[in-house]
């Protein structure tokens, strides 16, 4: 049996130091390559707070010929207002990002570069939009962060923080389904539906799992916490907590002793 449980997502009290170190690296890297100077002043240091600058950056990503960066962060600041664990959400995945992957050197890395982090936040958004009722805007959301960032999630899907989207590409959430707390996903990854069902059709993926490059779970299945999906591998039956599956199909192949989405084992321990 495992011998931990997943920790809770980090909260404030946690990551609350994160806006002061990313204004620390970015004032460094600013002396240090002055021709990025004015782009992180604009994205970073100009701000008072971690919202402001994030609500900058988003919208300057998803500005296009129909709606402006002023548009676009109206929405993010009214979202933030009206919903403050988005914003305690973003600081959550930043130090995801930081724990999680070997190639993230700074805070400020994944706020201002990483598609799979600024795909998440604009999905946030979509979704505080979606529970508001403005649906139409919702979905353009939508296509806009798919079309920018190649990644796709419906924003009435439910994701919670703490979340790590590793390159990202091709990552693509269904409407109905849900991922937990802390969970890791690598690029390619489907939470998809297995036909044209129009209910609840899509994984409930649970706390602390890892999903591997190029896995595709499928229907309305349930991934238990602290679970491990090998990359490459179809998922059409339920996993168990703290279970590592692999193959087409997948099948059981061992345990997991912690919550694989924060370990980032990848490794597989075949039963006797």
């Amino acid at each position: 049996m495992p011998q931990s449980a997943h920790r809770e997502a980090p909260n404030l009290q946690t990551v609350d130091n994160v806006w002061s170190r990313m204004r620390v690296e970015a004032a460094t890297d600013a002396a240090q390559e002055p021709i990025l100077a004015s782009f992180l002043s604009a994205t970073i240091l100009n701000h008072r707070d971690f919202k402001s600058a994030l609500s900058y950056r988003l919208a300057q990503k998803l500005s296009d010929s129909e709606m402006n960066a002023m548009q676009w962060r109206e929405v993010a600041t009214d979202a933030f207002e009206d919903s403050p664990g988005i914003v305690t959400a973003a600081l959550a995945d930043i130090q995801a990002y930081v724990d999680r992957d070997p190639a993230t050197k700074s805070t400020a890395q994944p706020f201002l570069h990483f598609k799979g982090y600024q795909a998440i936040q604009s999905y946030r958004i979509g979704h505080w939009l979606w529970k508001q009722g403005r649906e139409a805007l919702a979905l353009y959301l939508q296509s806009r962060m798919s079309e920018l960032y190649q990644v796709d999630i419906h924003p009435a899907s439910k994701l919670g923080r703490g979340l790590f989207f590793d390159h990202a590409t091709a990552i693509v959430i269904g409407e109905t389904a849900s991922v937990g707390d802390n969970c890791s996903l690598l690029h390619e990854v489907t939470l998809g539906g297995t036909g044209k069902e129009k209910h609840e059709r899509h994984p409930k993926v649970g706390k602390g799992v890892l999903i591997g490059a190029g896995a595709k779970i499928l229907g309305n299945i349930e991934v238990g916490d602290g679970a491990k999906i090998a990359s490459g591998s179809v998922v059409l039956e339920p996993v168990k907590a703290f279970c590592t599956v692999a193959g087409v199909p997948a099948q059981p192949v061992g345990e997991c002793a912690e919550a694989a989405g924060e370990a980032m084992d990848h490794s597989l321990t075949k039963d006797d």
